[in-house]
């Protein structure tokens, strides 16, 4: 059984950086996990790091040789 912390949707709004309309358009369209207590919404802490972690993108490197040729 994990120990996860269940957010609110305000909270989760705050830990994005966001207003609470995004958490709450991720919960309806059904991108993110969430939990359903009587009428009150709850997202696992680790649904929220999952999210972030499958959107996150890495950045490139660039190979500095391919860069220099001569004309």
């Amino acid at each position: 059984m994990t120990t996860d912390r269940y957010l609110s949707v305000d909270q989760v709004a705050e830990l994005l950086g966001t207003t609470a309309r995004f958490p709450r358009r991720l919960i309806e369209e059904r991108r993110i996990r969430y939990v359903k207590f009587g009428r009150h919404v709850r997202i696992p802490e680790s649904a929220v790091e999952e999210f972030i972690a499958s959107r996150t993108v890495e950045p490139i490197r660039l190979r500095r040789a391919g860069l220099r040729r001569a004309a």
